[in-house]
């Protein structure tokens, strides 16, 4: 628990509660925009001289701009909005951090106790609304049960696997009179988190390990969660395993290190789907073997044998049956797996992994992730990308959007640590970028933030300019335009005959990007040849008082390889449009 902020016992408004509340949980920044039944909180929180209120543009950029603290800090983020659409607006960012275990607390305010049920104006049940996608919501209709309620939903939102919280509070609970008491200890029946794993699945997950001539430590974003990745590097450092890192985990493991195969799935590696396909068993460390990393899950790593750890138990064996689960935090995990192993190398026993890493080493020098050069001389979109990782390089905090622009982000810049990609994973929201990386600036003032972005994608959220502009929030933003819903197009091509049916975004000529982020209070850049690339972004990187919006004018049919077609069967990836890897095990 943290420390009180209130006075025990005071007397003061419900609306005082929430604010003193939200400051004894340790709160410092919150993004949010008032309405009527909120409204009561933000008189106080006027004179809270601990809390700073950012006022966005839109409720869904507060819900991401609080996914991106809380992804660059580690500390729960925090939301508010008024009842009906200003809570609803918020559904998007809850389910966002729901699917990617992000700790997110959102407040909203709710018509009176007496009108709720009514219809009442701007009346929304967001509790039921937001049930399935959040660890859990509260509705507040007693103003003494506020600060209980709060520290509640920061201990929830924090423990276990982390997640979103909602907190509705009633307008009339927000007017009437109540005393503060922030509470000392909190009892909640049914919710223990397993965070010590069971020493006997330890055992028999270590035995398995020693046992294996072809494992493969597959990676999720679990690792990063639980801020265990000084830990995977031992491990893997200790084994020689080969180590895939997934899109919600890029970071959790140095890209440069040699035992990195890269990211799995869809639009993952060679090397690292073929250590899952070939794998005769995986190490799954906060991963929840979604679609995206399996294709055909009746095809997937069909000779493995799987370990899966994860601190939420309903993950386990979800998706692919296991032999050896194992609940509880990863950091701990790893730790206890690690400590095992080096009893076991100490008597004499190792693993003989040799010729398996041998034959990823191959795989992965003999199909690279790379691309071609535009014919034409234009710009293409990985080129941008590549360079802007080496010219920021990896102590900035990278946030992308979805689509191309978000595979290649994920491909074509360097991750060393942890914290320093934030992206929407599970739910692929269109929009999270630009919102994400305000926060994130927000969490890591010194820190430089480069928000990679589509034109479709930033044309949903780019109102938060003005708040990054107004409230001296110097984000960076690069623009890959193609003029394109990019990634849609990119499936026109390749399974509707080229039959571009409305993904012509026609993004350069409207809007023109650099005068928009002018007219924002930003300076806006444009860049449409390979000469101009670097000399662009260190223009960027110099302006350090201003938002920052590069307008990059790329080729229009670049394309994200490697593939693994949906639906089908990792074995089936594409290196490129027209080339299957080839590849044989048989010879270790």
């Amino acid at each position: 628990m943290t420390e009180q902020r209130g006075t025990a016992g005071a007397a003061m408004s419900g609306a005082q509660s929430l604010i003193a509340s939200l400051e004894s949980a340790g709160v410092t920044d919150i993004f949010g925009i008032p309405g009527g039944a909120i409204l009561p909180a933000y008189d106080p929180l006027m004179d809270s001289t601990r809390i700073r209120h950012i006022l966005v543009r839109h409720e869904q950029g507060a819900g991401h701009a609080a996914q991106g603290y809380a992804a660059a800090t580690g500390k729960v983020g925090v939301c508010m909005a008024t009842s009906g659409p200003g809570a609803t607006n918020l559904v998007t960012p809850l389910a966002d951090a729901h699917m990617d275990s992000v700790p997110l607390v959102a407040v909203t305010g709710q018509v009176g106790a007496s009108m709720i049920g009514t219809d009442a104006f701007q009346e929304a049940d967001i509790r039921g609304i937001t049930m399935p996608i959040t660890k859990h919501s509260f509705l507040v209709t007693d103003p003494a049960d506020i600060a209980r309620t709060v520290a509640e939903a920061f201990h929830i939102a924090s423990t276990g696997r982390p997640g979103p919280v909602l907190v509705d509070v009633a307008k009339s609970a927000l007017q009437a009179m109540t005393t503060f008491e922030w509470p000392t200890e909190l009892h909640l029946p049914g919710y223990r988190p397993v965070t010590r794993p069971h020493s006997k699945q330890i055992r028999e997950a270590v035995r398995l390990i020693l046992a294996s001539r072809k494992p493969v430590l597959y990676v999720g974003g679990g690792v990063i969660r639980a801020q265990a990745s000084a830990g995977l590097l031992k491990l893997a450092e200790a084994t020689g395993m080969p180590v895939v890192t997934t899109l919600m985990a890029r970071g959790a493991f140095p890209d440069s290190h040699v035992q990195h195969l890269g990211m799995p799935g869809m639009h993952g590696t060679v090397a690292a789907v073929a250590a899952l396909q070939k794998s005769d068993l995986i190490i799954s460390l906060g991963a929840r073997f979604d679609d995206r990393v399996t294709g055909n899950l009746d095809s997937f790593a069909p000779h493995a044998k799987v370990i899966h750890a994860d601190i939420d138990p309903a993950e386990i064996g979800k998706n692919r049956p296991v032999d050896v689960p194992i609940v509880g935090d990863c950091a701990e995990v790893i730790a206890d797996l690690l400590a095992l192993l080096q009893s076991e190398e100490a008597a004499g026993n190792t693993g003989d992994y040799e010729g398996w890493v041998a034959f990823l080493a191959g795989v992965k020098k003999t199909y690279p992730v790379g691309y071609d050069a535009p014919g034409d001389g234009s710009l293409a979109p990985q080129y941008v990308i590549e360079r802007l990782g080496h010219i920021a390089g990896p102590d900035s905090i990278y946030t992308s959007g979805v689509g191309q622009h978000q595979m290649w982000a994920a491909h074509f810049v360097n991750y060393e640590r942890p914290n320093t990609w934030i992206n929407s994973g599970g739910l692929g929201t269109m929009g999270y970028a630009v919102p994400a990386a305000m926060g994130a600036k927000v969490g890591m003032p010194d820190t430089v933030v480069w928000a990679i972005d589509g034109d479709g994608c930033f044309q949903m959220t780019n109102q938060e300019l003005a708040t990054c502009a107004i409230n001296d929030i110097p984000i960076k933003v690069a623009i890959i335009n193609n003029e394109s819903l990019g990634m849609v197009r990119q499936w026109q091509t390749l399974f509707y005959n080229s039959r571009y049916s409305n993904t012509d975004l026609q993004s350069k000529r409207i809007p023109d990007f650099v005068k928009l982020a002018e007219a924002y209070g930003c300076v806006g850049l444009s860049c449409e040849s390979p000469e101009q690339v670097d000399a662009t972004i260190e223009k960027a990187m110099a302006i350090d008082d201003q938002p920052v919006v590069v307008d990059f004018r790329v080729h229009r049919d670049a394309m994200v390889w490697p593939m693994v077609a949906a639906g089908t069967s990792n074995d089936e990836i594409k290196y490129a449009r027209d080339l299957a890897p080839q590849f044989d095990e048989d010879d270790l």
